[in-house]
């Protein structure tokens, strides 16, 4: 019996959730920025980020990760038809409808290898409001149930890990099974540095050795499809028995995880409208790596009656790949591609526990609140992830030079957030927060926001500095850092973040519904909070609507809202006009009051140049936005460290503003989108610092200001 050699890199790879680039300065961070995601400046860590970068060249030489392992095919499922929904109510009637379009459970393998044992049921019961257990054995509950949620787990060999580890079924028995049987058993469920080192490699190690095996006929390839198409439809079949047309809705789904070369990430969900067309295997990267062709295989699915989008997440981590101006072989976009991705992809994934990809300080150097939850990392690296070509408002901007340029706009697209969480459990609220790692992140040491202590940190500290040190890897050399003489853990795992949330204006919860509002991009994203956003644009809006019971209403008859495109008027020659912007906000009546309102524009100039610029529209208390800096005043919300406590009589529990651009120019293409701020509150690792009776880490933002954007309405100009 053959035994499966595991790649001397694969135990460092992996620790890349968990690990740092070197170097043991660190700054005292301020809280609208961490200083340690401030990094791409770091002479040090643009030379680590050099060295890893010739490594990963040499990782991926047998091809493991990339080699094509399944012939793409368009075979549907057996179904049968969806649950009838209610009707349909008018666009006035839409409610604000919150949830989670990425979850991986138990059938992930990386969840699997972090000790998730919890299934699709059990993340639905969890959405529902039930608690459900993390691996580590403590319970995990919302503070109230979510209105609908998607199992996303990924679709490179789904299941598989699942049934090798489970010694009840036949795969169990193979060569390929044999490091993995029972791998999630009690006793081996420890959180201990040799525990995580384990669990580790074998994440690592799981997709190049099934897909080398494959490639070798040592495993066979019809019997890993028939557990991976098992699987899928265990997956459907969960979706649609907790689906409750009007009360809780669920999407079938799964992840498309590929990636560049360089591991630039360019991970997508995909979402199916309903269930009863649906294809007998997802499409996943083993394949293709290349994302133009899960579009082509969506698009002849569409063509069968199976209606789905794309979500891209984590533009942040793609390392400049994401919002790129060529086509996946590098050629100029031209509008065939643009219209194959928007018509795929009409909505990407704003903000998540991996960070936020709304905009980076270098960026927009001029919007104080760019620096929020930033991960400068590329996934399962050290690397630093290009800045440009990696985040949202920076595509936007894109898009009109490619418009300028004659060629169709591929990036008008809407917001969500959604969280990735690896456990089935959504982790939203910062003073709950457990990561997304299942047992490489239950205690709060692991996490990063408490040093391990006394002989457990110095053996940690020391022997991964040396394992790594002699095994060069993607991660740099070690996995923990010296701050103030305490170790902590370095890398990604601090500055992932609580987040976060998808929202819909939608007129029921059903999955008909809510698809229609995903398509229409009539969605926003939040940090977390449920902060309901409104936002309208029209030329017949007037401030007695803030007031009026039909300002809604009027405002979908008269203008258009998120995600709409707003045509210039007629006899624009003779009197050109300025469009009004409606922007109202709710804050979460579990979380803080809300700060400010703003309107973030961006435009491109006769000369062809894209411009951006950050306003201030409305303020807690009724203060005034000042002219000159365009920002309202300091509103006096304070945060104590020491306890978590805010003095609430700061902020507003709504806030609602008609906004007209000062500078609008009716032959000028733009696009607005609103933000919401709240008050500051406590970042998830002062909460873990507070409850250890430790300081909070220094080179971590103690607060935040949780948030919530809407998708953009584009204003086309005139002709």
């Amino acid at each position: 019996m053959k035994s499966v050699r595991m790649m001397p890199w694969a135990a460092a790879v992996a620790a890349g959730m968990l690990v740092g680039c070197d170097g043991e300065q660190i700054a005292q961070s301020g809280d609208a920025f961490s200083a340690a995601a401030d990094v791409h400046d770091d002479p040090q860590i643009i030379e680590n980020t050099e060295e890893i970068d010739s490594i990963i060249v040499d990782m991926n030489a047998d091809g493991g990760f990339t080699r094509k392992v399944f012939e793409t095919e368009t075979v549907l499922m057996e179904r049968e038809a969806d649950p009838g929904a209610p009707d349909a109510e008018a666009a006035s009637d839409r409610k604000a409808y919150f949830g989670d379009l990425h979850v991986h459970t138990t059938y992930s393998f990386d969840g699997h290898s972090m000790g998730t044992l919890a299934t699709p049921y059990d993340a639905y019961r969890f959405a529902l409001g039930e608690a459900i257990a993390n691996p580590a054995g403590f319970d995990m509950q919302l503070s109230a149930p979510l209105d609908f949620y998607s199992v996303t787990d990924h679709a490179m060999f789904l299941g598989l890990f699942n049934a090798a580890s489970d010694t009840s079924t036949a795969f169990s028995r193979n060569t390929f099974a044999e490091p993995y049987r029972d791998f999630n058993a009690a006793e081996k469920n420890g959180t201990d540095i040799v525990s995580t080192l384990r669990r580790l490699a074998t994440f690592a190690s799981f997709l190049p050795t099934a897909s080398g095996m494959i490639a070798a006929g040592e495993l066979d390839r019809e019997e890993a499809l028939g557990i991976i198409r098992g699987t899928w439809a265990d997956i459907v079949e969960a979706a649609d028995q907790y689906n409750d047309p009007g009360k809780f809705t669920t999407f079938v789904g799964f992840e498309y995880t590929t990636s560049t070369p360089d591991m630039g990430n360019l991970h997508r969900n995909v979402i199916f409208e309903g269930s009863e067309r649906l294809p007998r295997e997802p499409f996943s990267r083993f394949h293709s790596t290349n994302p133009e062709d899960l579009w082509d295989w969506m698009d002849e699915l569409r063509d069968m009656g199976v209606e789905s989008l794309a979500i891209p997440h984590n533009s942040n981590a793609s390392n400049g790949q994401m919002f790129k101006m060529v086509d996946w072989a590098g050629n100029p976009m031209d509008d065939a591609y643009a219209t194959q991705r928007l018509r795929n992809e009409p909505i990407v994934e704003i903000t998540q526990i991996k960070g936020t990809s709304e905009t980076h300080p270098q960026l927009s150097s001029r919007d104080e609140f760019a620096g929020f939850e930033i991960l400068p990392y590329r996934v399962a690296t050290n690397a630093l992830s290009q800045i440009e070509g990696s985040y949202v408002r920076e595509a936007l901007r894109t898009g009109l030079t490619l418009e300028e340029q004659g060629i169709a706009n591929p990036y008008m697209f809407g917001f969500i957030g959604s969280s990735d969480t690896h456990s089935a459990a959504s982790q939203l609220d910062e003073s709950t927060y457990v990561s997304k790692l299942g047992l490489l992140s239950a205690l709060p040491e692991q996490r990063g926001s408490v040093p391990r202590q006394g002989l457990d940190g110095e053996f940690s500290y020391w022997f991964t500095k040396a394992a790594m040190t002699l095994v060069p890897s993607p991660q740099g050399k070690g996995m923990f850092t010296r701050i103030n003489g305490d170790v902590y853990a370095r890398g990604s795992s601090p500055l992932y973040g609580a987040s976060g949330l998808a929202a819909v204006w939608a007129e029921e919860n059903t999955r008909e519904s809510i698809y229609r509002a995903f398509r229409r991009k009539e969605v926003f994203a939040t940090s977390g909070p449920r902060i309901s956003l409104r936002f309208f644009a029209g030329y017949d809006l007037d401030d007695s609507m803030l007031e009026s019971a039909e300002a809604v209403q009027r405002a979908y008859t008269t203008g258009v809202s998120m995600g709409g495109e707003l045509a210039a008027p007629s006899g624009l020659e003779a009197e050109p006009q300025s469009p009004g912007f409606i922007v109202m906000a709710s804050a979460d009546p579990r979380g803080a009051p809300l700060q400010r309102l703003q309107v973030i524009k961006g435009w491109i100039d006769a000369q062809g140049t894209t411009h951006e610029q950050v306003v201030d529209v409305a303020c807690a208390g009724g203060a005034a936005v000042d002219l000159v800096t365009q920002r309202c005043p300091d509103n006096g919300a304070r945060v104590d460290v020491s306890d978590c406590s805010i003095n609430v009589e700061t902020g507003a529990s709504q806030l609602a503003v008609l906004w007209h651009d000062p500078d609008f120019q009716p032959g000028q293409r733009a696009f607005y989108y609103a933000r919401a701020l709240e008050n500051p509150t406590c970042r998830w690792s002062t909460w873990d610092a507070i409850r250890a009776g430790v300081d909070p880490r220094p080179d971590l933002a103690r607060t935040l200001q949780e948030r919530a954007w809407s998708s953009p309405i584009h204003f086309l100009g005139a002709q």
